[in-house]
């Protein structure tokens, strides 16, 4: 059984009061108490120019304004679970998590001192963390109930912990109690985490002006590094005709560019109506091998081309590789299938982490890519009439050498489209193209 809540520090004694859990991670810490020259250090001119202390000045704030103002601020939904000292779930919906730290790894989250079922937490020592999607609106819904079952129609299975994991959940935060304050009306609670996962990569549910929804990504640019400088300026000039043409056909548009020899995803625009989350993740990066986003190097020739050939290993048909390069020089886009090797290199992608990756999964992707299929890349010809599963229409943008800067890209289309539908697709995403290398100054290359 863990040790019952120990006061470390009163709350009359001039600090704010810390109510401590040891743990199977240790002692519970005690944080100073606030001082009249901390209290300076937070508010210089406080004690000076102000007779009002802190706390008086926090008595004058209307709670229902602090709300309402407080509401404008969106906030994701978890719920916080544990066991009772039956064994049975308890749960409660709350706005207020938080990372705290990751050396140790510690989260928080902050209930209400009027909760009916915080107190059960906090006597379990141990919560999960349930971090909810778009469409558990009911779970909030049951978790909000008094008297009565709340986890009666919610779907779970214990941690390695034994606190309930709620299925279908975005990601779980397995925590045991580390340390909990005091902070007026509420409690500060301190976790410090056992494991954690990813369960399903799906929008969240976000709290926002008093109701629940969720947070539609319809326009997402990577985080800026060094090397990203210049592709991120491009992508903001991009942004408008990117948004354009996901609203207007339905789709995701991305946006792409190669740094040294790796392919970066830099941004994304997502239609509104697509049920499924981002096809890529920004700021992804990967080996930029054959016959990969093949545009960015269609144009190019020489040495460096030379050199993206040879990224493709000893089974590259390297004739018909030419023959796709050509065709994408003549055209000005490119066109990928869908195809079992396409969609097992997505998944190798999928699997390697936006930092950190290591040389095996690395390797996999590159052994993914250089086992996809060029027949399924730039077909000679497209028949109005016939059908197609696209998974892949690609335009770049050039700049002012007549080089490509970035490259465009279609994702998540309608299965099946026939000829005529994927030349309308093709030719609205060209158009948006030629807009912005119009917008940089730029040109195509004449074509020989």
């Amino acid at each position: 059984m863990p040790d019952r809540d120990v006061d470390i520090r009163s709350s009359t004694s001039g600090g704010p009061r810390v109510i401590g859990r040891r743990s199977e991670f240790g002692e519970a810490r005690a944080v100073p108490a606030r001082s009249p020259r901390m209290n300076r250090h937070l508010r210089p001119d406080a004690e000076k120019d102000d007779p009002m202390t802190l706390t008086e000045i926090s008595t004058v704030i209307d709670p229902v304004h602090f709300r309402t103002v407080l509401g404008h601020f969106p906030t994701g939904v978890v719920a916080i679970t544990s066991t009772d000292s039956a064994g049975l779930p308890v749960g409660m919906a709350v706005g207020s998590f938080t990372s705290v730290s990751l050396d140790p790894a510690l989260v928080a989250f902050l209930p209400d001192k009027t909760s009916s079922t915080f107190p059960k937490i906090r006597e379990s020592g141990r919560f999960c963390v349930n971090v909810l999607g778009a469409g558990q609106q009911d779970i909030c819904r049951s978790l909000a109930l008094k008297g009565s079952d709340k986890f009666a129609s919610i779907d779970w299975t214990p941690t390695q912990h034994g606190n309930p994991r709620i299925h279908d959940s975005i990601a779980w935060i397995d925590c045991v109690i580390d340390t909990i304050y005091e902070a007026g009306d509420h409690f500060l609670v301190i976790g410090r985490v056992a494991s954690l996962e990813v369960d399903d990569a799906t929008s969240p549910l976000v709290f926002f002006q008093g109701g629940y929804g969720c947070f539609s990504s319809t326009s997402l640019t990577a985080p800026g590094e060094a090397d990203l400088l210049r592709p991120l300026s491009i992508v903001d000039q991009a942004r408008p005709e990117m948004e354009a043409i996901a609203r207007e056909l339905g789709v995701e548009c991305c946006a792409s560019v190669s740094i040294r020899d790796q392919l970066v995803l830099v941004g994304s625009s997502m239609a509104s109506t697509l049920p499924t989350s981002p096809h890529i993740r920004l700021g992804q990066r990967m080996p930029f091998v054959p016959p990969l986003a093949l545009p960015l190097m269609a144009w190019t020739e020489g040495r460096e081309f030379d050199k993206w050939i040879g990224r493709g290993g000893q089974a590259l048909n390297r004739d018909l590789l030419m023959q796709a390069t050509s065709r994408v020089r003549e055209r000005g886009w490119s066109l990928v299938l869908r195809s079992d090797a396409q969609v097992r290199f997505e998944g190798a992608v999928a699997r390697l982490p936006l930092t950190g990756a290591t040389g095996d999964l690395a390797g996999e992707v590159t052994a993914a890519a250089r086992a996809l299929s060029l027949e399924g890349y730039e077909p000679a010809e497209i028949d109005p009439a016939a059908t197609y599963d696209v998974r892949i229409i690609s335009a770049p943008i050039f700049g002012v050498d007549a080089q490509p800067e970035l490259l465009l890209s279609l994702y998540q289309l309608p299965n099946q489209l026939s000829g005529a539908e994927v030349e309308r697709y093709r030719d609205r995403l060209v158009t948006a193209a030629e807009t912005v290398t119009a917008k940089l100054g730029g040109s195509k290359p004449p074509t020989a």
